[in-house]
């Protein structure tokens, strides 16, 4: 990794925006005359007549739905700063859902305002221009375009995102004059918040956030269609990695969460939260994301990835496999039975039901499962459920709703999430699963170490529902099938 620019820095400087120079940095300084060199002979690269990006027109009614929420004040919703992994490398930046849902801009440091009006809102976005060439900035500072890329000016951002574009370095004294009642997002740009500080409450900025969370509830057209490519990359990702699962045998659960990684970077913008690749008795830990135990032929690998698409719409996916193509007896057993499970949690997804229905339909299946397996002594059914002891081995709900986030719409209310009623549109996991942990004395030495999981991405609709991430199979005859397919 080169290290000339931060080296470079020094002589130009300016008092507007100083140049960090990096300590024992090979260069010294730069020279007039190369200073002056680097001002001139540079083509003109504006672009001109550019499109609108593909939500344009969703995202201006999501902001037109946030200002008749708040009439009369200032919202303020940031992307988010590039945060630092060591010393002077960062984490791949990944803007905020709320600013990505409003917006459709990705780029670090942005930060969305809606101004008020006497009609209701005027919204503009506040971004970093082009790097300063007369400064030297762009080449000597260690987020100059030389050195990270190209970035839009404002005149190109206004028209992809149809929003006013300004200059965010001068958005901080903006907000520090401002006058009225202020909402931000908070947690993501400090130097924003410090400029709202004395603006803004901590009641007022949760009722902003909760509004958001709720807002992505019910999907539109542009984000199902987000949320299917989400599914159908996916499933091309367990495919690649049934076909390499002998190299995954040779060397370690890593192998089967760098082949899903690399068809998440070709084909979206990233996994959509930390692989799960948990084989053997690593499948009875919820959320295995070390990923580096041995992958042995006669166990299951449960794997639990999502492709986060370029659009920043996840799919979240579960498949538990045998890693050498064929389900043992007692496998299957318990196998079935969540995918019994499952079954009767998708059918009881549609419109008009209570959230909860899904989850309370797939736990009762587990339930009657575990104890015909005299697993629960001599309790019967209900009591099982009314004390909740079927959970020492279902363990977690049974689902979430699905979008941008993993597990998006958090902050929503609860009267308005898990004690609400679905509607078309609305897209959620469905997810039984059930784990035996290896040192669980309760259950025959047979079971322990066995983990199982299905969950499959499934959309409300207007008569029922549509499962996004169908063409996975679910079967455990079908799974068999298709894994000796692929396998050749």
């Amino acid at each position: 990794m080169s290290d000339f620019a931060a080296d470079a820095a020094g002589p130009e400087e300016t008092d507007e925006q100083p140049i960090k120079q990096r300590k024992n940095g090979l260069y010294p300084g730069v020279s007039d005359e190369l200073a002056e060199n680097m001002k001139s002979g540079w083509a003109d690269t504006e672009l001109h007549g550019l499109e609108p990006i593909a939500q344009a027109a969703h995202t201006a009614h999501r902001r037109a739905a946030l200002s008749a929420r708040f009439p009369g004040e200032r919202l303020v919703i940031p992307a988010g700063n590039l945060r630092t992994r060591s010393n002077d490398t960062e984490y791949a930046f990944r803007a905020s859902t709320e600013y990505a849902y409003l917006t459709g801009d990705q780029t670090h440091d942005g930060v969305l305002v809606l101004e008020p009006t006497k009609d209701g809102h005027e919204a503009a976005v506040y971004l970093l221009p082009r790097s300063d060439r007369e400064n030297g900035e762009f080449w000597l500072d260690g987020q100059g375009e030389l050195w990270v890329g190209r970035r839009h000016s404002l005149a190109e951002a206004e028209q992809l995102l149809g929003i006013p574009a300004k200059d965010v370095r001068e958005l901080p004294e903006r907000l520090r004059e401002a006058t009225g009642p202020v909402r931000g997002v908070r947690g993501h740009d400090a130097g924003i918040e410090a400029a709202l500080t004395d603006k803004v409450t901590a009641e007022r900025d949760e009722e902003l956030r909760v509004f958001l969370s709720e807002a992505r509830l019910v999907k539109d057209e542009f984000e199902i269609a987000e949320l299917q490519k989400a599914c159908d990359s996916t499933a091309r990702g367990f495919e690649d990695v049934v076909r390499v699962l002998d190299k995954a045998e040779a060397t370690s659960e890593r192998y089967i969460e760098g082949t899903f990684f690399l068809r998440a970077r070709v084909d979206g913008n990233d996994i959509g939260y930390g692989s799960i690749c948990a084989a053997g008795p690593h499948a009875t830990t919820l959320h295995w994301v070390r990923n580096d135990g041995a992958v042995r032929p006669g166990e299951l690998l449960l794997l639990d990835a999502g492709v986060e698409t370029t659009e920043l719409y996840t799919a979240d996916v579960t498949r538990t496999l045998p890693i050498n193509g064929r389900f043992s007896e007692l496998q299957r057993k318990i196998y079935d039975a969540v995918y019994e499970a499952q079954e009767a949690g998708i059918a009881a997804v549609r419109p008009g039901a209570p959230y909860r229905d899904f989850h309370d339909a797939a736990q009762r299946v587990l339930a009657t499962r575990l104890v015909e397996w005299g697993l629960l002594g001599d309790l019967d059914v209900e009591k099982v459920l009314e004390l909740g002891l079927q959970r020492r081995w279902t363990l977690h709900g049974t689902g979430h709703m699905l979008g941008m986030d993993v597990h998006d719409c958090a902050a929503a209310r609860t009267e308005t999430y898990v004690e609400g009623t679905l509607e078309p549109g609305m897209c959620l996991t469905v997810e039984p699963g059930l784990y035996f942990q290896a040192d669980d004395l309760t259950v025959p030495a047979e079971y322990r170490g066995i983990g199982v999981r299905i969950e499959d991405d499934i959309l409300v609709t207007e008569d029922g529902n549509r499962n996004l991430s169908a063409a996975l199979p679910r079967q455990a005859d079908e799974v068999e099938a298709w894994m000796a397919r692929l396998k050749g």
